[in-house]
């Protein structure tokens, strides 16, 4: 048996009635003084409350017995019984425990020691109440886990969003809702990994701590290894070395997986985000554009009733194909621009004019792609392919063969967000280079999300990298789309937040 020792000084959250803590931690060290362990070893589960209740609804039998365990989210006192509610990862299971069933000692244990919170472990069979309601008859149970805390409020969970983020567990606990959208994400994530494994993808790991930051325009998060005594970062982008093993022969691979990015926090960006990042060789643009089309719809069709998602009020359709529109046409026929107002001769005026701001000594390319941001990016609503990047901004894509003043590059925005980018990857190394050269000029001029220069990378290059597609999709955003979330720290589990001083 552990220590009796007294465990009112225990830290607790502000949040937290203290009284009630207190007020537990005395039953614990009741409990402890009875020879009775709060947190004993684990007692053998024979089903999840669903599983009891779908085979009571099947066969009506009596007889069955079942133990399970879980969380007490109700109990009420009818004097010499409880009801009580028992909540498990399956569902919830109405407990009715009998004085008269489970005997004296156990019932008094129950009575003085048992409170909302508490997991524990019951066994017995199932019958239907007058009103129709499936319930277990207790006739054992056991504590596993004394709870030395309140939970919150029953009728509307957890509402304070702070406390929902920072103790993402007691959200979890009280509110259905969120349970169900980390469900869906899950279930998500599962069909885009057997979408891509069906298609001959092979999903792969590549490193987290990168010598030089690259694979997207982002500041890094710099950290230090003492072995080697060298400078590393978290990564922003596993893209290099994902076209590495496509050059290695791994024609089709994918990964899901972390990526850090040192931006601003905000209801799309978490500095910590998941991304599918997938790489096909022998494919172009085009070729990326029709599978992540595909691979989207699949998503939605396997986790959903329809392809037509309702988003904070908008019906938004999923039905393949998307809209594509050049990033100029979109500028006029979304942005409200005219054709003549984005010329390189009047696209000065027109910046001036908006009060656009662009870091470093935008080119004409970027003065482009800075109008897109301001004046289109916004107003998209339904799934929209934005084509016809210019060369600038796009320093790891091949040029379109059709037009090689432009780049063969998407990106798909939906609700205002940018949910992939994808491109035809440039595999001329001496191309290559010299975009990664005018990258570090951009970076001294004074854009920090500039590339660098990855010697290494140009020197895979020209071991030949087949003609290749390459697309990223952020996990995180197609989420918050498909679950009607306005907020991407609502769909992730525990997102970045600052650091607050807890009372001890």
């Amino acid at each position: 048996m552990k220590d009796e020792k007294d465990l009112t000084t225990l830290p607790h959250h502000e949040h937290a009635e203290p009284k009630e803590h207190e007020f537990r931690v005395e039953k614990v060290n009741h409990m402890r003084a009875a020879h009775v362990e709060p947190w004993p070893s684990f007692e053998p589960v024979s089903a999840t409350t669903q599983q009891a209740n779908l085979h009571f609804q099947q066969h009506q039998d009596e007889t069955k017995e079942f133990s399970l365990a879980g969380r007490l989210m109700i109990i009420r006192d009818h004097g010499k019984t409880f009801f009580a509610r028992l909540q498990d990862r399956s569902g919830q299971l109405q407990l009715y425990i009998k004085k008269d069933v489970i005997g004296d000692q156990s019932f008094e244990h129950f009575t003085k020691d048992i409170d909302l919170g508490d997991i524990v472990w019951v066994h017995g069979t199932l019958f239907n109440t007058k009103t129709g309601e499936i319930t277990m008859r207790v006739e054992k149970f056991k504590l596993l886990s004394k709870c030395l805390h309140p939970l919150p409020e029953k009728y509307h969970g957890l509402v304070d969003v702070e406390h929902r983020y920072r103790q993402r567990y007691l959200d979890l606990m009280s509110n259905p809702e969120s349970r169900e959208k980390f469900r869906k994400r899950s279930g998500i994530v599962q069909s885009i990994r057997h979408f891509l494994q069906e298609h001959d993808f092979m999903e792969v790991e590549t490193p987290m701590l990168h010598p030089i930051p690259g694979g997207a325009a982002a500041r890094p998060f710099v950290t230090h290894h003492n072995a080697y005594d060298m400078q590393l970062f978290l990564r922003i982008a596993p893209e290099l070395y994902l076209k590495q093993l496509v050059i290695g022969g791994f024609e089709r691979v994918f990964e899901i997986n972390r990526n850090f990015r040192n931006e601003g926090v905000s209801t799309k960006h978490n500095p910590e985000f998941t991304m599918l990042e997938f790489y096909m060789a022998h494919g172009d643009y085009h070729t990326g554009m029709e599978l992540t089309e595909k691979l989207i719809q699949n998503a939605v069709l396997q986790n959903f009733d329809s392809l037509t998602i309702d988003y904070q009020g908008h019906q938004l359709d999923f039905t393949a194909p998307f809209r594509r529109l050049t990033i100029k046409d979109s500028l006029c026929e979304i942005g409200g621009l005219t054709p003549d107002e984005i010329t390189e001769e009047n696209i000065d005026k027109t910046i001036k004019k908006l009060g656009v701001e662009l870091p470093g000594k935008p080119n004409y390319g970027m003065k482009i792609f800075g109008l897109f941001e301001e004046c289109v990016e916004e107003k998209i609503v339904q799934p929209t392919f934005i084509i016809s990047y210019p060369l600038e901004v796009s320093p790891l894509a091949k040029r379109d063969p059709q037009d090689p003043t432009i780049a063969a590059r998407f990106e798909l925005f939906i609700m205002s967000m940018e949910l992939s980018n994808g491109f035809t990857e440039l595999n001329d190394p001496f191309d290559q280079a010299e975009r990664f050269k005018a990258q570090v000029q951009a970076r001294t001029d004074g854009d920090h999300e500039a590339h660098h220069y990855d010697a290494d990378f140009i020197r895979a290059l020209e071991y030949g990298l087949p003609p290749t597609v390459g697309v990223g999709i952020g996990i995180d955003r197609l989420v918050m789309l498909l679950t009607n979330t306005n907020s991407i720290k609502d769909v992730i589990l525990f997102p970045t937040m600052k650091k607050v001083a807890h009372k001890e």
